[in-house]
């Protein structure tokens, strides 16, 4: 049995001018898996794609298709490996269905030879596995959008090649021939026909139809799994800047989510426009001037955790800013704290406002510690924290812990500004170092 993957990366990079699509992707897809391939727009799905097709030049890393390098491989050997159903293709003329299909067969013939039995009874398997037997002598123009989709792919099937990719196949089709043809594909992979590898922007199609989802965000890989644990509120705040409920499908078990609102739009031209979320911990209305502030230059906003009647929950309802809420003058409960650990995990970046510490808020310091080192957090000095502590000095303790593992420190919101610039302009949050305190 042959252990090549069907498709495997190593260090990818692709670079459009000086601008970076893909940055050292790694990726092995095995052979009869079928894959989604998610992200926002301009996230690198498409160069992706283009790429293992041979499509687009590699500035680094390798693409092995079965396990042969891709460079090594002549144009009609890769169409022998590789078929492609692009998002959308017009036909410009009205040739018969069954012609139209048999355009696939051309990477199977030599210069001279012209139709075979076998390019018929490709042809026909193709035609009968994309539900389209009965419109074979029609013209190609005559067939609705989903037709002509499905039409498209058995062009790609009537190929033979192990391997099919989809770029965003359903993005022009209803829901009901979306299902239709995911459906068919997926009968097809698990039938062992062929590897797929699909670029898809609807996560709950994905969730419902791929074995795997691999999300790519600003051109490098950040998730990577079965849908079921792929699929969060976490990812959805952090990768698409939207908020979501995930919810369960009882029959089957798969997973869904249910987009609410995108994160604080961004303002046109601000310093930090689109950039974050940025997660703003506070209480007592100490977080309001640095909500404010931020929203004013255009950065995402999260916040919490906040009990209801607090006048920053009050600021960021205001603002339209997500927060993780509790009940009002009560102590931090385990399912805010659990809310607040999802925003925290979606931040590109952490601000501890100057709030003042009790006993039931005192896990808002606690719940930061994991992320200094993996973020940067932001840490307010004024007023000193021994002059709002109200836990006997454990609060001190906790802020001290922060500062002591690396968060940066600041005294006006000049120098906050600066630190949180500095940190949008790099390439990645996962690739900055954290910095020392901001004087």
């Amino acid at each position: 049995m042959n252990s090549d993957p069907a498709l495997r990366l190593e260090g990818l990079t692709v670079n459009y001018g000086r601008r970076p699509a893909l940055r050292g992707v790694d990726l092995r897809v095995e052979r009869g898996e079928m894959m989604a391939l998610a992200g926002p727009n301009g996230s690198g799905k498409t160069t992706l794609i283009r790429a293992v097709l041979g499509l687009l030049p590699v500035d680094a890393g390798m693409i092995e298709i079965l396990g042969a390098p891709l460079a090594s491989l002549p144009v009609r050997e890769r169409a022998r490996r590789i078929a492609w159903v692009p998002q959308e293709e017009a036909a410009r003329d009205n040739v018969r269905l069954a012609d139209y299909v048999e355009y696939g067969r051309y990477a199977h013939r030599d210069a001279w030879s012209g139709e075979l039995d076998g390019d018929r009874r490709a042809v026909e398997r193709a035609l009968a596995s994309s539900g389209l037997t009965e419109r074979a002598g029609d013209g190609i123009l005559t067939l609705s959008g989903g037709e002509r989709q499905r039409a498209t792919l058995a062009r790609a099937l009537a190929q033979a090649a192990p391997i099919l990719l989809l770029d965003e196949p359903t993005s022009h089709l209803d829901i009901g021939h979306q299902l239709d043809f995911l459906g068919r594909v997926r009968d097809l992979a698990r039938a062992g026909e062929v590897t797929v590898i699909a670029a898809m922007h609807d996560l709950n199609l994905a969730a419902r139809f791929t074995d795997r989802v691999v999300v790519l965000s600003r051109g490098r890989r950040v998730a990577d799994g079965p849908p079921g644990e792929i699929l969060s509120e976490e990812l959805l705040l952090r990768v698409w800047g939207v908020v979501a409920e995930r919810r369960i499908e009882p029959k089957t078990g798969v997973p869904y989510l249910i987009p609410q609102r995108l994160v604080a739009a961004p303002a046109p031209g601000a310093a930090l426009a689109g950039w974050g979320p940025v997660h703003v911990v506070g209480g007592a209305g100490a977080a309001t001037p640095i909500l404010r502030l931020l929203a004013d230059e255009g950065a995402r906003l999260t916040v919490g955790t906040l009990n209801l009647l607090d006048s920053d929950a009050q600021t960021a309802e205001q603002l339209g800013i997500p927060s993780a809420i509790e009940a009002p003058f009560a102590p931090l409960g385990p399912e805010a704290r659990q809310r607040n650990a999802i925003l925290l995990g979606a931040a590109r970046a952490i601000v501890v406002a100057a709030f003042p510490v009790g006993p039931s808020n005192l896990p808002n310091l606690d719940d930061v510690a994991p992320y200094v080192g993996r973020v940067p957090v932001f840490l307010a000095a004024e007023p000193p924290i021994a002059a709002r502590d109200w836990t006997g000095g454990r609060a001190a303790e906790a802020w001290e812990s922060l500062r002591a593992a690396g968060a940066t420190v600041f005294r006006t919101p000049v120098e906050l500004m600066a630190g949180l610039r500095k940190s949008a302009g790099a390439p990645g949050v996962e690739d900055r170092p954290q910095g020392a305190d901001v004087h």
